[in-house]
């Protein structure tokens, strides 16, 4: 488990970062229980989340997936995240601060789509590293079909409780 001793070393590490694009090599394919899973778990009743025939009357094809179903995407892509842009830190070393979501369309079962993650900005203010990623979502085709833009605050030479840093890095396991 990382955790951060030596902020000073860390600063350059990352910093060098900034503007640094990772392409993950493998593509995620949307299947149409995840859409159906996803879309009960957040209790979004929308039928074309769960019938392609209220889905086909809206001009889809298949399941459309709800807009906060990019997050699934996002949690498997975490570890990379950490482990290409945000070097030096862990997932239980910040606190997600903010996300912003622009969709271009629908994401829908069928989807194969990769991924280009960024790291757009860090800085060191009064003790707190902020960093700004983004996830720039494509289809098959290189078309953007969906950007999010993510800002993560840790703590300057902070550490994590042992078993928060435990329960976070079991739950990213699994």
């Amino acid at each position: 488990m990382t955790v951060i001793d030596h902020a000073a070393e860390l600063t350059p590490a990352i910093a060098e970062k900034v503007g640094c694009h990772y392409f993950p090599p493998q593509e995620y394919e949307i299947g149409r229980e995840q859409i159906r899973e996803f879309a009960r778990s957040v209790h979004d009743e929308h039928p074309a989340h769960r019938f392609e025939a209220a889905a086909a009357e809206l001009g889809y094809d298949t399941l459309i997936a709800p807009v906060t179903f990019v997050s699934v995407i996002g949690t498997r892509l975490l570890p990379e995240l950490f482990e290409h842009l945000l070097i030096g830190y862990a997932v239980s070393d910040v606190l997600h601060t903010d996300q912003q979501i622009l969709l271009r369309r629908p994401l829908q079962v069928g989807d194969r789509l990769s991924s280009d993650l960024c790291l757009e900005s860090f800085r060191r203010s009064s003790g707190t590293d902020v960093m700004v990623t983004s996830n720039t979502v494509t289809d098959p085709a290189g078309i953007d079909v969906i950007i999010t833009r993510t800002t993560f605050v840790a703590r300057t030479g902070g550490h994590t409780e042992p078993a928060i840093a435990a329960a976070l890095h079991n739950l990213m396991r699994s």
